[in-house]
């Protein structure tokens, strides 16, 4: 019997491939099939792969193919696709081929995303398992069909955590955290971790053979480089070096069998908008990655519109899945103090809170929560609970930036954005910038001052030059007096 529900989620997923396939046309240009193709072929390969006979004759499996995928095979066909040339050798521990190109576009700038909002590469991760799921249970599962599953699952998991895609559903409530329960004391943590390496090695060759290599993770090194190469900061950069060091440190201790300081890794960041919070948090991500703090290294950034809902328990719901979406990461709230409205009892906030702080506990071997705004409300955010209080202790202030530093960032987005000033626009600017950061008005934005500045700068190129027969290109990127006087 075809279930309509996952048939129309097998539809949804080809619409998907198409979309992609229409906005990404060289994605798979070399590849001699379209997503959509490569999807069926894929999933085909899968139930193959879950098939054990167990005295059937295999007409469930052939009618739950043609229901659901629209393919009409024999049942010789079929067994192809688990014994033959249609199974990859290494297939238990390799994505499928249509999910490498899937992620490549999740990672790229303006990508296709499923109409929920999560990444393609998800959705199509969960579709594998519920076509699984429904396969096994066609003639009731065997031992070997449910581990076959359990294992495919599990390297597919690995596979997004491994290119930060990886979000999970509360359908089935909050999962403890593998790493959290190996660093415990589990006595398989290195099989494992040479199983977790081995899954990794194969996703890399896959990507690789495909053509579509990421980058290389950062060294410490380089991302040491990156903190310290950021403008102006330096007391922010003190303050992590210094906590980096201690992290280290406490790491070389756990390896040779001492006691650890009890230090809480989570922060406040405070200060005003535009003073690189962001920025230095997603550096810090990828340095308690590469440190061992979280498994991962993402970041996800939130507000109180991404945590609270206006309907009683949801507002749980909702936090549960950000938080669990950051496991293995950072999660950054932005201008935290909105969750915590002094006076007003019927506020959801202090539910995204409760649910914070418990997750928090649950997960503290693999989570590390960063909380930001303006300094005076952040302290009245932590002083407002006993739980944010013990677990906030750190705090790094983000002062704002001098003229100079203004001038300096104006100049670095310029470079990136192949634009130089002249002589004269250039003494302009940093008189400009320098009396804006001295004023201080209400509406001053630090960084995102300089760069609104050079986009009306850029504006006023574009009018002044437009006109111009023969363009040289000094021209198209040269700003003038003209163009930086406000």
């Amino acid at each position: 019997m075809t279930d309509y529900s996952l048939k129309i989620k097998v539809d949804q997923a080809y619409k998907l491939m198409d979309d992609i396939q229409v906005s990404n046309p060289e994605l798979t240009r070399t590849t001699g099939m379209t997503l959509r193709e490569m999807l069926k072929y894929n999933l085909l390969q899968f139930t193959g792969f879950l098939f054990e006979s167990d005295g059937t004759d295999g007409r469930a499996e052939l009618a739950f193919i043609s229901d659901h995928f629209g393919t009409y095979m024999t049942i010789s066909q079929f067994l192809n696709f688990k014994y033959g040339k249609c199974m990859d050798e290494g297939f238990i521990n390799t994505p499928p081929r249509c999910l490498l190109y899937i992620v490549k576009n999740d990672l790229t700038a303006g990508s296709v995303k499923a109409s929920n909002g999560r990444p393609v590469s998800k959705e199509i991760v969960d579709l594998f398992k519920e076509v699984g799921t429904a396969f096994i249970a066609l003639n009731g599962e065997s031992v070997t069909e449910i581990a076959n599953l359990s294992n495919y699952s599990l390297m597919l998991d690995d596979f997004l955590k491994q290119y930060g895609l990886y979000f999970t559903d509360m359908k089935g409530g909050i999962r403890n955290n593998p790493k959290s329960m190996d660093l415990r004391g589990n006595k398989n943590a290195n099989i494992k971790n040479a199983m977790a390496e081995a899954k990794k090695k194969a996703a890399n060759n896959a990507m690789s053979k495909e053509g579509l290599d990421v980058e290389q993770p950062e060294t410490l090194e380089q991302l040491m480089e990156e903190l310290n190469s950021l403008i102006g900061l330096k007391s922010v950069k003190q303050d992590l070096t210094n906590l980096i060091n201690l992290v280290k440190i406490r790491k070389i201790r756990e390896e040779r069998g001492m006691k650890q300081p009890d230090i809480t890794l989570h922060l406040v960041f405070s200060g005003n908008p535009g003073t690189g919070k962001t920025t230095v948090a997603r550096l810090l991500a990828k340095i308690y990655k590469v440190l061992g703090v979280v498994s991962q290294g993402q970041l996800v950034e939130v507000d109180r519109s991404n945590l609270v809902v206006g309907y009683v328990g949801q507002t749980a719901t909702q936090t549960a899945e950000v938080v669990q979406s950051a496991i293995g990461g950072v999660l950054f709230i932005d201008e935290a103090y909105t969750l915590t409205k002094a006076g007003d009892d019927k506020d959801f906030g202090q539910e995204a809170v409760d649910t914070l702080l418990k997750l928090m506990e649950d997960n503290r071997d693999d989570l590390i929560v960063i909380v930001a705004g303006y300094t005076d409300k952040m302290e009245e955010f932590v002083n407002s609970n006993p739980g944010l209080k013990s677990r906030f202790n750190k705090y790094i202030f983000f002062n704002d930036y001098t003229g100079k530093e203004l001038k300096k960032i104006f100049d670095s987005m310029c470079k990136k954005q192949e634009y130089v000033t002249d002589k004269e626009a250039s003494k302009y600017v940093e008189e400009y910038l320098t009396t804006r950061a001295k004023k201080h008005e209400e509406n001053f934005a630090n960084a995102r001052e300089a760069r609104n500045y050079l986009e009306r700068c850029i504006e006023r190129q574009a009018s002044r030059i437009v006109k111009f027969d023969d363009l040289s290109d000094d021209q198209l990127r040269t700003l003038t007096i003209e163009d930086v006087k406000e």
